[in-house]
């Protein structure tokens, strides 16, 4: 088969993809696996990927990445920082303890047990936010609580990501010494990407204009070439070049490009042209398109196709998953819901909804599955169909438990204290 044929098979899942998530109301992601599993066992697709569709579904996580990093302002996260740091802390690392002790107790592996608790840390903030946004609740504390103990949950998880890989594959034995390498890399890396975020982008405004040559640059000069022509190639080619960065350091690709997202500011936008045009607004809408519509699909529909049906597996499997799914369930709600409460000063109707917001799992999820079950083959397909079941539970009871607990307290916007 040719590998534009298996490319148009791909696109024609995400359209039906999207059709089933917008009658059943789930992430799209869960459907875009659901299709690659479909596929793949029905013969349609092959079992082993051509390197053309691999190179193009990472290039889909690197832009699903740098445009998670892209839609998130700054300054608002920097701003509720104070408020979020409990939820995002102990909204973590329950969930993490959770995968890891049962990882560990099912299959006695602590390097698959690593990853699995941390495939199940970071929390899936846009299907949250668009659950929110379907029942008119996407403004009230609750939703900036979770929005900002999310971006502080991925954070955390890409800085884990960068650390934990390398142990977890054997690139780094676990002694004290390799341990403060990896984690000294992973502090020069976020040093770099900060230099580049507060001094390189606005070069030319800052102190570093005094600089010869450095002080003549600045992202807002190449965002404005040719009327803003270049806008969007300008900004997919900074989140390659920080994907190509972090993997030099030896992370994975997205985590740079995440960080690339994270650093550009809407101020960038703000040049001038005869067009009446808020380039911001337009070039998030474009990577959105790209990432969320054509190429980013691509790497979930991929991974789907790891998913090969075996009935004895998914028996074997099944109690595992049902367990995982109810300890993440009461841990993530729990965990969640008493930090928002008690670190957070939420009241206890928004400390619950910020618990129930917190319960999805999507692309961090994946990206780790991914790297642990396709790229290195660390995790068991006993553990990559636990996880998958169970975040597939997970996200499930996101849109349901948002729209019960809403209509549990009448549908009124979620205040705090």
């Amino acid at each position: 088969m040719h590998d534009l044929s298996i490319l148009a098979i791909i696109w024609v899942n995400v359209f039906i993809a999207s059709f089933m998530a917008h009658r059943t109301r789930l992430t799209p992601v869960l459907w875009y696996l659901f299709c690659g599993a479909a596929m793949v066992n029905l013969g349609l697709l092959p079992e082993a990927m051509p390197v053309f569709i691999v190179d193009f579904a990472e290039l889909g996580i690197i832009v699903i990445m740098f445009a998670l990093g892209f839609e998130e302002d700054n300054r608002n996260f920097l701003r509720s920082l104070k408020r979020s740091w409990g939820i995002a802390l102990f909204g973590a690392v329950v969930p993490f303890a959770v995968a890891y002790g049962l990882a560990r107790w099912a299959w006695d592996d602590h390097n698959m047990a690593l990853l699995c608790g941390l495939a199940m840390t970071a929390t899936a903030v846009s299907l949250t936010m668009v659950s929110l946004k379907s029942e008119g609740l996407s403004r009230t504390p609750a939703a900036t609580g979770i929005m900002t103990s999310a971006v502080l949950d991925d954070i955390g998880s890409l800085a884990l990501v960068a650390i934990l890989i390398p142990v977890a594959t054997g690139e780094a034995s676990i002694t004290l010494a390799s341990i403060a390498v990896i984690a000294g890399k992973a502090a020069l890396f976020f040093i770099i990407v900060t230099f580049f975020g507060a001094w390189l982008f606005p070069a030319s405004e800052g102190f570093a204009k005094r600089i010869p040559l450095l002080g003549h640059l600045n992202l807002r000069r190449i965002l404005a070439m040719g009327e803003g022509e270049y806008t969007v190639l300008a900004l997919l080619l900074i989140a390659v070049a920080m994907g190509l960065l972090g993997h030099e350091f030896g992370f994975h690709p997205a985590v740079g490009a995440y960080m690339a997202g994270l650093i550009i500011n809407r101020e960038y936008f703000s040049f001038h042209s005869h067009r009446q045009v808020d380039f911001h607004e337009r070039a998030k809408q474009i990577v959105d398109n790209v990432a969320f519509t054509w190429i980013g699909p691509v790497f979930f529909v991929s991974l789907g196709t790891e998913l090969i049906f075996d009935a004895e597996l998914a028996l074997q499997v099944l109690p595992y998953a049902l367990l995982l799914f109810a300890g993440l369930f009461v841990g993530q709600i729990a965990s969640a819901a008493l930090a928002a409460r008690y670190t957070g000063g939420f009241d206890w109707p928004a400390s619950l909804m910020i618990g129930f917001g917190m319960l999805g799992r999507a692309e961090l999820a994946f990206l780790v599955m991914d790297i642990a079950y396709v790229q290195y083959s660390i995790m068991s397909a006993q553990a990559f169909y636990t996880l998958m079941l169970a975040t597939f539970l997970l996200n499930t009871s996101v849109p349901l438990t948002i729209r019960w607990w809403k209509s549990r307290y009448g549908g009124t916007a979620i205040g705090s204290t």
